[in-house]
């Protein structure tokens, strides 16, 4: 690893994305190793597959200093994963990205940019053109407005796991399962400031989609009730001074 302080930390959870991961790692290098200096941290969430061995296999290969890989104990969620990543990471900015290569890191750096400048504390990223299935972009779409009137907030892609955000924000958000979802909601009730960025989106190529209808939309509910209740109790206290 490069003992250089990185610009910025990119966090990837992967869970069982063998397909995809050393073509992930690939292009990560072409694109950012340019806008470093940087480090990737990959979260592998107790993967089943062959994703762990693939990713070291990734850096044996390409003696690649700027990749650190974390390994979860066992699987514990997306949320889990990201945080475990920003827990590890050295930098000041916080990237993500999801790990079945439909997000692009060519976005990036220009959101790494913003945040950098003190225009935003966070830029998260809208799906303008997504390309997944109908029913998925429509639930989404119902998704979104539901959150949004629950929340207080306007957000209008929370899922979007392309994302630049100050890594104080990270550490001083509530933790719970869901919260990668809702971050630039945290982020705006915490005080900080957030930009929306059109990305791009590409159809997955490898691999099997993670989330459905079926796994989100109940759980979806329940957490933005819990982010109503949170609104009205979130601690927000900062010190003025000592002597």
């Amino acid at each position: 690893m490069t003992t250089a302080k990185p610009r910025f930390s990119l966090v990837v959870p992967i869970y069982n994305e063998e397909e995809n991961v050393q073509n992930l790692l690939a292009e990560v290098e072409q694109v950012l190793v340019p806008h470093g200096p940087f480090e990737a941290v990959l979260v592998d969430d107790g993967s089943k597959d062959r994703s762990l061995e693939r990713m070291r296999e990734f850096k044996r290969e390409h003696a690649a200093d700027w990749l650190r890989i974390v390994t979860l104990v066992k699987n514990s969620g997306q949320s889990a994963a990201v945080m475990a990543g920003v827990e590890e990471a050295r930098a000041e900015i916080i990237a993500t990205l999801d790990g079945d290569m439909q997000n692009d890191p060519r976005d990036l750096p220009e959101m790494v940019k913003l945040v950098e400048s003190g225009a935003a504390d966070a830029v998260v990223g809208v799906r303008a053109k997504r390309q997944d299935t109908f029913v998925r972009r429509a639930s989404s779409r119902i998704g979104n407005g539901v959150r949004n009137w629950l929340t207080g907030d306007k957000v209008k892609d929370a899922a979007c796991g392309c994302k630049a955000i100050r890594r104080s924000y990270w550490m001083r958000v509530p933790r719970f399962v869901g919260m990668h979802r809702f971050m630039a909601t945290l982020v705006r009730y915490l005080g900080g400031t957030v930009v929306e960025r059109d990305v791009n989106h590409r159809p997955r190529a490898a691999g099997t989609a993670k989330y459905g209808i079926g796994n989100r939309m109940f759980k979806g509910l329940r957490d933005c009730f819990a982010m109503r209740w949170l609104r009205s109790r979130l601690l927000l206290h900062q010190v003025k001074e000592e002597f």
